[in-house]
């Protein structure tokens, strides 16, 4: 509501469950039988839980309803028809292409244009989406603009791509480019939303290169909301038309509907290219399903179909930027260090900051997310040098940031259980010092953050 400070939710809580209140002996027991992993813990044994946003909002009623009317005929069912009309409100592509969630579509597609010697650009390459291109034998280049590797920098966009950057890659690697990628907003610099101005720069670059441009579109409505916000000339405009703005820039996109799709499971993968679809299509029918229901219930389809229309209320992404930034200005105003400026879903804290005792390979950002659960049963999510200090190549080097992303589920945690996490980690900011790293025990050649092992060292 304007003119007041209180955040409301626009929304009524219909349903609950209960959590699960635990003492920190049983914590510390918990997270010794999880190997030190925090993916590795039952949820369970989680009070408050923001290892990620995917999957873990709560739908609404009328996404309730629409599971109930969920069709389940194997092909050419009425579901899949109200999910494609959906996707097609808003990103007008030619082909929409089902999947059981993002990573699917990125399988596929990567399968189809990657290989040994190709080289995919991208602003930020997310984990996922860098383990499917480097599993065909191509390269990730991630190339976001110098701010965004600067968790202090306020800069309203530090998500966009470094076009200078690109350009000199994209005639260093001509000819062996696919696909230049941009995700918005970029996960893996802190949720940082990119502009309409820098997607155009990207998509006159991409023209004069002939490389088509497809978008990484997981949290496309917070990205199109603070564009409303942030870029001059667009505060008046309705989020769908920006949406549409971004898509009509882009040759296709892959896509997770457990972020802005408001769902519990499900994406899709988008393309114009009639002959990359055929070729996408063949792939989808061996891997995932038939085309139209692609690895996905009818219900499923129908969930995402009323979500897709939920996630570009103003009401609601008025609640769900604020929301998310309060819990930013509760951690500032403690110093604590975090990413600026907030981005949609998560807030960031800059581990490298809060413990520069601690060596970037002895990982930091591990160090506080364990703190965060001893201290008060809340999970975060490590991304640093756990999640993307492995090279192809089997060596580590430190990663560019090392954060701790405290994701935000949607319309699930009040603003009390955002208070209750402001106060966990301030406890553990105040004894940060005292922190010590962790080694890695074991781990698999990929995607390790996963499902490695920890000790922590002496």
């Amino acid at each position: 509501m304007d003119g007041f400070r209180t955040i409301i939710e626009p929304f009524r809580i219909k349903s609950v469950e209960p959590i699960r209140m635990t003492t920190r002996q049983e914590r510390e027991a918990k997270l010794r039988e999880a190997g030190y992993n925090l993916f590795g813990l039952h949820s369970d044994d989680v009070l408050i839980d923001l290892l990620t946003d995917s999957g873990t909002g709560a739908m609404s009623s009328e996404q309730w309803a629409g599971i109930q009317r969920g069709d389940e005929s194997y092909a050419g069912s009425p579901s899949w028809f109200r999910f494609e009309a959906s996707i097609k409100s808003l990103f007008p592509f030619r082909h929409v292409i089902p999947t059981h969630q993002g990573r699917a579509a990125e399988k596929i597609l990567f399968s189809v244009i990657g290989g040994p010697g190709k080289v995919i650009i991208n602003n930020t390459h997310f984990d996922t989406t860098r383990a499917n291109v480097e599993y065909t034998g191509a390269s990730a280049i991630d190339l976001v603009i110098p701010e965004g590797r600067v968790p202090s920098s306020t800069h309203p966009f530090k998500g966009n791509m470094d076009l200078g950057r690109l350009e000199a890659a994209l005639t260093e690697h001509r000819g062996h480019v696919p696909a230049v990628f941009v995700t918005i907003t970029n996960n893996s610099g802190g949720g940082q939303p990119v502009s309409l101005e820098n997607l155009r720069g990207v998509r006159a670059i991409c023209d004069r290169f002939s490389v088509p441009l497809f978008l990484d579109s997981c949290r496309f409505a917070e990205n199109a909301w603070m564009i409303r916000e942030r870029e001059p000339g667009q505060g008046d405009r309705d989020v769908k038309d920006i949406v549409r703005d971004m898509a009509a820039l882009a040759d296709g996109m892959t896509m997770s509907a457990k972020k802005d799709g408001l769902a519990n499971i499900g994406g899709w993968l988008a393309v114009n290219d009639d002959e990359l679809a055929r070729r996408c299509r063949e792939l989808l029918i061996l891997t995932e399903g038939f085309p139209t229901y692609g690895g996905l219930a009818g219900r499923d389809l129908e969930a995402i179909a009323r979500g897709l229309e939920e996630v570009v209320d103003h009401d609601y992404l008025r609640y769900r930027i604020r929301s998310t930034a309060y819990l930013g200005d509760k951690l500032r105003a403690f110093g604590i260090p975090i990413v600026e400026p907030v981005g949609g879903h998560a807030v960031y804290l800059d581990a490298r900051a809060m413990c520069p005792h601690i060596a970037p390979l002895q990982y930091p950002g591990q160090a506080v997310a364990t703190a965060l659960y001893l201290e008060g049963g809340v999970r975060g999510c490590e991304i640093g040098s756990v999640m993307f200090g492995l090279r192809p190549d089997g060596t580590e080097a430190p990663s560019a940031l090392e954060l701790v992303r405290l994701a935000i589920p949607r319309r699930v945690y009040t603003q009390s259980h955002v208070d209750f996490v402001a106060e966990v980690c301030c406890k553990v900011a105040e004894r940060a010092n005292e922190l010590r790293g962790y080694r890695i025990v074991s781990s698999p050649p990929a995607l390790r953050h996963f499902t490695a092992r920890f000790a922590p060292l002496a």
